[in-house]
């Protein structure tokens, strides 16, 4: 069997070795960039992120980032503590003391802060947030189209924990990666809590049938900024695109599959739970809607230059 591969695989870096990482306002050396043990993220998962990419020295939809990353704050009652432009500001802080000029990947991670005794309470962080700001050289190495595997886990009801959240506790995700990698594959696939085909554990998944694209309704996964993206281009060229319920019956005869994100942008499925999806490699649609999302990517910082 071929090498396992991750979505988020990416070239060997030796620069990464000495990153500086903004931590509440500090740059800091990888190997000192470090939180309390008594911080609400590493205690309970109590925080929210969000993910960046560089490219031609832009950051991707910048805007939408920012908006989500305060909206998923202002849900989890957060108060981040800097407004937008400082968060920006912070942000082209890190950019420019690693000098990144593109291909580059941020994770910006804001947790309820430090705690002053170690249970659950959101009054017992009283210090106020903590932010940091992790940024690599970042560029795709994904030597082969992505396995799934259908795992038992369900992206929840937004009663449970929302889904639509971009939140520290990721245990549920992680834990339906684990089965998948039990079961031989590169990731999981998720299936909602009506038995409808919803997202990967760390992607969002499109499948194409009969020069179609199909997507999950949207109702309990990360409504992610890629996909929007997606499915706006598909509009824009007059693909027909859908959110709506399928099944794993869909799936298995569509004639292609392929996730998105900000880190892989759209990256190709080879097989689920061992069928063969298409011939097995990247198929047009997906090559053109790549491309399509790559003008895209251009024009968006052409604009805001």
């Amino acid at each position: 069997m071929d090498e396992k591969v991750t979505t988020h695989q990416a070239q060997d870096d030796a620069r990464n070795d000495d990153i500086l990482v903004w931590v509440d306002g500090q740059m800091r050396p990888r190997a000192e960039a470090t939180v309390s043990v008594f911080d609400s993220g590493f205690m309970l998962g109590d925080g929210v992120w969000e993910g960046l990419r560089l490219y031609d020295g832009r950051w991707a939809f910048l805007d939408e980032h920012i908006d989500r990353l305060f909206e998923a704050a202002k849900a989890i009652d957060l108060d981040i503590g800097m407004g937008r432009d400082e968060v920006i500001s912070a942000l082209l802080e890190t950019q420019n003391a690693n000098h990144m000029t593109t291909d580059a990947h941020a994770r910006l991670m804001v947790t309820r802060g430090v705690k002053s005794r170690p249970f659950q309470h959101p009054s017992l962080s009283r210090q106020g947030p903590t932010m940091v700001i992790i940024m690599e050289h970042s560029k795709p190495k994904i030597p082969r189209p992505i396995r799934l595997a259908t795992v038992p886990h369900m992206r929840g009801l937004p009663m449970t924990q929302d889904p639509k959240l971009n939140s520290h506790s990721k245990l549920n995700c992680i834990l339906a990666c684990i089965a998948a990698e039990k079961a031989g594959a590169d990731e999981a696939l998720m299936l909602d809590v009506h038995g409808f085909v919803n997202t990967t554990n760390a992607c969002n998944f499109f499948i194409v049938r009969k020069g179609e694209v199909w997507t999950s309704t949207g109702d309990y996964c990360m409504n992610g900024i890629t996909r929007a993206k997606v499915i706006e281009l598909c509009k824009a060229n007059s693909i027909p695109v859908f959110e709506r319920n399928f099944s794993l019956v869909d799936v298995y005869g569509a004639d292609e599959a392929f996730l998105t994100g900000t880190f892989g942008a759209q990256t190709p499925v080879a097989e689920v739970d061992g069928r063969i999806i298409g011939t097995g490699d990247m198929g047009p649609m997906t090559e053109r809607i790549r491309a399509l999302y790559k003008d895209l990517i251009e024009t968006d910082q052409s604009q805001n230059t």
